[in-house]
């Protein structure tokens, strides 16, 4: 599994909103500069994520995104999953060896433990100095 630039810049979007939960509503265009990112792709990301019910979107000259729930409660597989489309490693194959489709289906169950374990809240807080040796967030 390779996830693209929709996911990664997906989950940027969704760290950088949770990082100011509660503070108001943040424009793409501040993400995008923040980031190094085109405003205008960051904009065609948002749309699904708001369809997702993870972010509404506030209108006006102060407007922009906010995270529809509290960051604890969004994983980083919910962000994956509206942007990517299910988590699998390989396609199923009908005539697989099953000791490789074990191997290929414990593959993606730890993918979809790190995921679904991981929350918007770990990563906004996210502190490399205090973090526990095996916690990692690249896959």
């Amino acid at each position: 599994m390779k996830i693209s630039t929709k996911g990664r810049y997906g989950l940027t979007i969704m760290i950088e909103l949770a990082k100011k939960h509660g503070e108001g509503p943040t424009s793409l265009k501040v993400i995008a500069n923040n980031n190094d990112l085109s405003e205008h792709y960051l904009e065609q990301l948002i749309a699904p994520l708001r369809n997702a019910g993870l972010v509404k979107s506030i209108r006006g000259a102060y407007g922009g995104y906010i995270l529809a729930k509290e960051p604890k409660e969004i994983t980083s597989g919910d962000i994956i999953r509206v942007l990517e489309g299910p988590i699998s490693i390989v396609e199923v194959i009908e005539n697989e060896e099953p000791a490789k489709r074990e191997l290929w289906n414990r593959i993606r169950d730890a993918v979809k433990g790190v995921l679904d374990t991981t929350t918007l809240d770990d990563l906004a807080n996210y502190d490399e100095k205090n973090a526990p040796d095996s916690y990692v967030f690249y896959i």
